[in-house]
């Protein structure tokens, strides 16, 4: 790391020079070298200690020391290759390359919105040569070596992927410094001299201040802040709320140490919040004004997806496809809580379990969703809204509703006719057609095809919840206990939840839902994706994904403890099986392609 510090800040100020994207401020070198060199700061203080100590504190220095985004991007990075190599005492290069790959995802899965075209796609690039060189290279200088080579040519690709850098003539800042870290172990291994790149700047290559800015832009302020606690929330539930400040998030933790950036114009309000989540010791608040007219115009989206808490998707998922999600109300005798939001899936549950009363919910407030529309119109042209089916619901009317007295024209409705999964993949399936370039009117009708080859078979273990909200009479609730009797039930063409089968205990159960899949996906579908939300059932959960996956070999299987909305009515041991056909659909994508 030590000849990974110098030779970033040896290339420092070209690393500025080129950096267009997303705003052409110049700083990109800057933070990406102050970044390392807090981690060789920290190992330096350390010196000679065991690979766990030493991995430990070069991700904590790197989320000490991180600046800007990049610098936040390359802290998530060094963060998953030091859990990666976890407590182990020595590693290979098939460990090395292990820890590469996980340094990646974890690096995917923090981004705000991951682009391709930068770091991230360099990352990537790297992880997949490290890969490939552990196989054929066990010498950790030759592993090195091809991981550099290959991951420059990637570097080379990125203007084909960014239309800003394209125009600008030049390759990813982020991404050149990302392989400066690999070269600078490169010329180290090999005796090179560590020197400052010295010489006329190459004439290919435009200055960043040569970039056009527009006239506006989004958030004033680019504020970070770091917090420490004994029990910090996760790094899912810091984004969610962060959401509600502004954009731009990424949000790094390990331990007792949490570090934020996020772009907003209400800084002390940010810093605020993070008092609650534990000691806050240290914040920067820099004025974006001047540098970042362009952010709005660059980061600029076509089409941005809106759904509702009751979708069940993964926070990870949420944030990697920039899909919005609106709270439904949840009430414990006196309490109201959103959904999510307020309450977690897990702390619903905990609640459910000593409740003398069932909880009740209800569809969001129509000011949230003139909120959070508006929200997403500033960041794309146009909003596709998939909600929870109409008949079980009274939140797709409310949405609908909140649209038209707001005058909001650029807001298109999409019925998902389910609920948690089932409403959840469509609204991933609308979020991948918009990051492809398809137009709003386009992605309402394929999803609503998507639709129509979609489906849910959902068993609960107990009556008891059922027979509490009136979903069945006690003396249906009655016989189905005294016989263990497991009903099946499904969604009709209008959404409507209505019994299908049933069958007696819980195995007979299990085989059964798995026939009636059989039977439905008959012939095999050649694009399905699965998701399976169950109630505190997560032993059958994943044993269902087990067989789905060995019988349908699908493109996800998504396992995803549901949501209150389900809960409250399904009851302890529930679980329902969602799948999605996407079959059918055109090749080639309309629009432009990427993204």
């Amino acid at each position: 790391m030590f000849a990974a510090s110098e030779w970033v800040a040896a290339g420092r100020d070209e690393i500025n020079r080129i950096n267009v994207f997303p705003v052409p401020d110049g700083d990109t070198g800057t933070n990406l070298s102050l970044t390392l060199r807090s981690v060789a700061d920290a190992l330096q203080a350390l010196g000679d200690a065991p690979l766990p100590e030493t991995a430990r504190t070069m991700a904590r220095a790197a989320i000490l020391g991180a600046r800007g985004n990049s610098g936040m991007m390359l802290a998530n990075f060094l963060l998953g290759v030091a859990e990666s190599l976890g407590s182990r005492e020595q590693a290979t290069t098939h460990h090395i390359a292990d820890a590469i790959r996980f340094g990646f995802e974890k690096l995917y899965a923090a981004l705000d919105e991951p682009r391709e075209g930068t770091i991230l796609t360099v990352a990537r690039g790297v992880a997949e040569a490290a890969e490939r060189a552990a196989v054929d290279s066990p010498d950790l200088g030759d592993f090195v070596k091809r991981i550099l080579e290959d991951g420059e040519e990637t570097l080379a690709d990125t203007p084909k992927l960014l239309a800003s850098l394209r125009e600008a003539g030049v390759v990813d800042a982020g991404g050149m410094g990302f392989m400066r870290m690999f070269e600078g172990m490169v010329r180290y291994m090999e005796g090179d001299p560590l020197l400052a790149a010295v010489g006329t700047p190459s004439t290919d290559l435009a200055p960043a201040a040569m970039v056009e800015v527009a006239d506006d832009r989004d958030f004033q302020f680019c504020t970070e802040f770091i917090v420490q606690g004994l029990q910090l929330p996760t790094s899912n539930e810091v984004r969610t709320v962060l959401h509600g400040f502004g954009g731009s998030v990424v949000v790094v933790s390990t331990g007792d140490l949490l570090k934020a950036h996020v772009h907003t114009d209400t800084p002390e309000a940010v810093f605020t919040k993070a008092g609650t989540w534990g000691e806050v010791t240290f914040t920067k608040a820099d004025d974006m004004r001047a540098q970042h007219r362009a952010l709005k115009h660059l980061d600029r989206r076509p089409v941005t997806i809106v759904s509702d808490s009751a979708s069940d998707l993964a926070d990870t998922i949420l944030d990697r496809h920039r899909i919005a999600i609106v709270p439904l109300q949840v009430t414990f005798g006196d309490e109201s809580f959103k959904d999510r939001v307020e309450l977690r899936p897990a702390d619903f549950y905990a609640r459910l379990r000593t409740a003398k009363q069932l909880p009740t919910t209800s569809q969001p407030a129509p000011a949230d969703f003139v909120k959070t529309f508006r929200s997403a119109m500033e960041e794309a042209d146009d909003v596709v809204a998939v909600l929870v089916s109409g008949v079980l619901s009274g939140t797709f009317n409310s949405a609908q509703t909140a649209a038209r007295v707001a005058g909001l024209t650029r807001v298109s409705f999409v019925d998902s006719r389910s609920a948690s999964l089932g409403e959840g993949m469509l609204a991933l399936r609308g979020a991948e057609l918009a990051e492809s370039g398809w137009p709003a009117e386009e992605i309402v009708r394929e999803l609503v095809r998507v639709r129509g080859q979609s489906g849910i078979f959902l068993t609960v273990d107990t009556y008891e919840n059922l027979l509490r909200s009136g979903r069945v009479s006690r003396g249906k609730a009655w016989l189905g206990g005294m016989l263990d009797v497991k009903p099946i039930l499904t969604f009709d063409e209008d959404g409507k939840l209505v019994p299908i089968d049933r069958a007696r205990g819980r195995e007979a159960v299990f085989r059964r839902v798995l026939q009636l899949l059989d039977k439905r996906l008959s012939p095999r579908p050649k694009v399905v994706r699965f998701g399976i939300a169950h109630v505190e059932a997560a032993q059958v959960a994943e044993r269902v994904k087990t067989a789905l996956i060995a019988a349908f070999s699908p493109r996800d299987c998504f396992v995803s403890l549901a949501s209150g909305v389900l809960g409250t009515h399904a009851g302890p041991g529930a679980w329902a099986v969602f799948y999605q056909v996407e079959d059918g659909s055109p090749e080639r994508l309309p629009g432009r392609t990427g993204g």
